[in-house]
């Protein structure tokens, strides 16, 4: 007999009602935009939890019969754990809004989606080419202190490859949870270039008043940068929002990632 009274799919039973999910790719300013919501003194931007990381694993035949027994499967099992660290980690900070922003969250927007029914989502952009560049400074600086036994030639033509092969399908979900779920489109160019009128819009969407302190987020601490919590290299460790990138023209953009530049609005 099925003893439960309620679904933890249920908006009721989420101890979070309702989470801020960033949906971006890698190298989209996430972190940048992390630090800046987390300075209003009442929005919680903590470092990346990897939710999707984070599994329930029924292991043994009695456990198994136990949670069917109750109705739990594993991913709703998955749900509650997820909906009790968001709790913990916004009852710790003491403020009233979480906000997680994990690139992989784009990859998971579907189970995001029907864990919290009432999630709130910023849609995250940056052109493209820039996400491409970005990446693959991160992977050269990854391989400056290797013995490569290619020339120059070849192993930039492989960071090349394989940065787009990363940031292809993060930027196609990406545009797919935009299409199928309600939020707010923000530019980091935007961000980057009028930050005030950005922040306003994004307070807006969140519920809280605008605080001119948002524009400072060097003043306040955000925990460590480092790899794997996002962004750590100096941009980001300067405390101050810095100016994009020029925008490139289309025609210098590679094939893989002109049509993902027209479908953002970048031409």
């Amino acid at each position: 007999m099925n003893t439960r009274t309620d679904s933890p799919n249920d908006p009721a039973a989420r101890l979070v009602k309702s989470p801020v999910f960033v949906i971006s790719t890698v190298r989209s300013g996430s972190t940048l935009l992390r630090c800046v919501l987390n300075t209003h003194s009442q929005v919680y931007a903590g470092h990346e939890m990897h939710l999707e990381g984070i599994r329930v694993e029924l292991d043994t035949k009695p456990v198994t019969a136990a949670m069917d027994e109750m109705g739990f499967s594993t991913a709703e099992l998955g749900h509650m754990l997820w909906d009790r660290l968001l709790d913990h980690q916004l009852k710790a900070s003491g403020k009233s809004v979480l906000v997680e922003k994990t690139p992989g969250n784009a990859f998971m927007w579907k189970r995001i989606a029907e864990c919290w029914p009432h999630a709130r989502y910023i849609f995250l952009l940056r052109h493209p080419m820039h996400v491409l560049e970005s990446l693959s400074e991160i992977f050269r600086d990854q391989l400056a202190e290797m013995p490569l036994p290619q020339g120059a030639e070849e192993v930039e033509a492989k960071i090349r490859t394989t940065a787009i092969n990363q940031i292809a399908p993060m930027i196609e979900s990406v545009a797919e949870a935009r299409a199928h779920l309600d939020g707010i489109t923000v530019r980091y160019e935007d961000l980057t270039t009028s930050p005030e009128v950005v922040t306003k819009n994004l307070c807006d969407y969140l519920g809280v008043p605008w605080e001119s302190d948002m524009l400072n987020y060097g003043s306040q601490d955000h925990g460590s940068f480092r790899m794997f919590l996002g962004d750590w290299r100096e941009r980001i460790s300067s405390g101050v929002i810095q100016p994009h990138r020029r925008l490139p023209a289309i025609d210098e953009v590679p094939e893989a990632l002109a049509g993902h530049c027209r479908a953002f609005g970048y031409v």
